[in-house]
């Protein structure tokens, strides 16, 4: 897992650029999954749980850009 970014402007555009890139390296692991491969699995899960925490981070940065 990457290192959290400081907030703003920056710092929310690149949790989004991180999120659409670990979405995109899931991607790579869905065949080797189906096809059985234990690891690609676990790669998957480790993808799916880094993707869920920078969900997160974009909706709060949402929110307290909907504030001011």
């Amino acid at each position: 897992l990457q290192a959290m970014k400081p907030p703003g402007a920056q710092g929310s555009q690149s949790t989004y650029t991180d999120l659409l890139s670990v979405i995109e390296e899931m991607g790579k692991e869905i065949r080797p999954t189906y096809a059985g491969s234990k690891s690609a699995m676990e790669r998957l899960k480790r993808g799916i749980i880094h993707a869920r925490a920078l969900v997160r981070e974009c909706l709060a940065e949402t929110e307290r850009n909907a504030r001011t």
